[in-house]
């Protein structure tokens, strides 16, 4: 697999060198990528610097290419899916999931208005603030969603009429680069521009002068060097970070009726989700009931490469990744807990860890404080509700986190004590086209999705007209 090309002024454009794609089943490398250079992210600047003026003067065209771009998409969603698994390990049906929604994503987008305030209008003036674009976005899209996150980007900000350049991470490009491929028909030159290489071409993107607004998704750490990167530009930010969330189960709940909702908040996509539960607070009566039932999930689910049909979790994406969670977990363990299933790595090759849930925690052990990142949940008990509360809260990050009980305006109280961008209730990563998604603290600046999301790729301008 060695056909990949960035999108480039509407053109299919090879790198002037290349880098290798890893299979995360296998530990192999499987394809090839092309590695963008200086002059050609100069280039894909340029065409988008060009594009922007004529793309952002007709609302009604962007609306249509956005639907284009969804029913696009959608017709050739199979020949996305199987790259997709290849490269980020999950189940091929998950990545069906991740390319539907995407497709999803462009058509809710397009329906969204940009609104005109009118503040006054009399006999002597009319004054209206409105909603302009910024010009080029820079967009930096994560691993664990390549596709859905690049497309939370790429849709509202082509609405809002900016031109982007987008760099997927170079553990998975190959899904983005073809998405890029497929959209070229439904877009005009220039609009929509995407390279791929190493860590060194994002760190282009955020200093290139032509770039205003900058759009990343990521690690704490990495965000917080945007930030530093695009500050003496004052380039604009959105920030969606990393998470530790929360989730707390309150004393009156039926272990065996949120179970299977609490596991998958946790291990959905081999935990690899920024939203994902990292942290499950149970009440100390709960924690066998909970433990045993979470533990006969863990225990029957199928861990594999992700190409075989009845896989549910696939491996870890990168060596990177499964070093650290399994650094966490042994570090649990010598810190007192206890892995009730999973705890090491699965023989055979490949990136792989089982669902591992460990007990006998508390604050202070690494996998509690951290963000894990990976399929491995610690449960620890509480004695009273304002206790789970504090301790949810005494963490820099704030992306989401959830309450559980069988009284709904009960945990909604109790949620709405979280300091968080989400608070669920009886649900957890039920994240929509919709609403907004984004983070306190240190999980964030600014969100996406939404009309909120799409306004974050504006500026405000005021138009104050004299009538007489």
């Amino acid at each position: 697999m060695s056909d990949f090309t960035m999108t480039i002024d509407g053109k299919s454009v090879p790198g002037d060198a290349s880098f290798g794609v890893i299979n995360p089943a296998t530990g192999q490398v499987f394809a090839q990528a092309p590695e963008c250079s200086r002059a050609q992210l100069d280039a894909a600047m340029a065409t988008a610097s060009a594009a922007f003026r004529p793309w952002s003067r007709d609302l009604a065209k962007r609306r249509a290419a956005l639907l284009a771009c969804g029913e696009a998409l959608k017709a050739r969603m199979g020949e996305i899916a199987p790259i997709l698994t290849q490269e980020q390990g999950k189940p091929l049906a998950k990545a069906g999931e991740e390319l539907f929604g995407g497709a999803v994503w462009f058509q809710y987008t397009a329906s969204l208005d940009i609104p005109v305030e009118v503040l006054a209008d009399t006999e002597q003036s009319r004054i209206e603030v409105r909603r302009r674009p910024y010009g080029v976005v820079g967009a930096i899209t994560p691993w664990n969603f390549p596709v859905l996150l690049a497309i939370w980007k790429i849709a509202p900000a082509l609405l809002a009429g900016n031109t982007i350049v987008l760099k997927p991470s170079p553990y998975t490009p190959l899904s983005t680069l073809k998405l890029g491929e497929i959209l070229r028909d439904a877009l005009p030159a220039g609009v929509l521009n995407i390279v791929s290489g190493s860590d060194a071409l994002g760190a282009w993107i955020t200093s290139h002068p032509a770039v205003r607004k900058i759009s990343f998704t990521g690690s704490v750490a990495t965000g917080k060097k945007v930030a530093a990167a695009a500050a003496p530009d004052l380039k604009r930010v959105t920030l969606e970070l990393g998470g530790n969330d929360a989730a707390i189960v309150l004393d009156d709940v039926d272990p065996a009726k949120v179970a299977d909702k609490l596991f998958w908040g946790a291990f959905s996509n081999s935990g690899q989700i920024c939203s994902a539960i990292k942290r499950l607070y149970v009440p100390e009566k709960l924690e066998a009931a909970i433990v045993d039932a979470l533990a006969a999930i863990a225990k029957s689910v199928k861990v594999g490469d992700g190409m075989q049909a009845d896989v549910q979790l696939g491996p870890l994406n990168n060596k990177m990744q499964f070093d650290r969670v399994n650094e966490l977990i042994a570090d649990a363990q010598k810190a007192g807990g206890r892995c009730v299933t999973g705890g090491a790595a699965k023989p055979g090759g490949g990136y792989f860890i089982q669902p591992t849930l460990v007990t006998g925690l508390k604050e202070g052990a690494r996998l509690v404080d951290e963000e894990q990142f990976g399929p491995a949940l610690p449960i620890v008990t509480y004695k009273s509700v304002d206790d789970a509360v504090e301790r949810a809260n005494a963490t820099m990050y704030g992306l989401s986190g959830s309450v559980w009980s069988s009284n709904p305006e009960r945990a909604a109280d109790v949620a709405g004590q979280l300091e968080t961008g989400t608070a669920w209730v009886n649900q957890h990563l039920a994240i929509l086209p919709n609403t907004p998604f984004g983070g306190a603290k240190w999980s964030g600046i600014g969100v996406e999705n939404g009309p909120w999301g799409l306004l974050g790729f504006t500026e405000l301008q005021t138009v104050n007209i004299a009538k007489t």
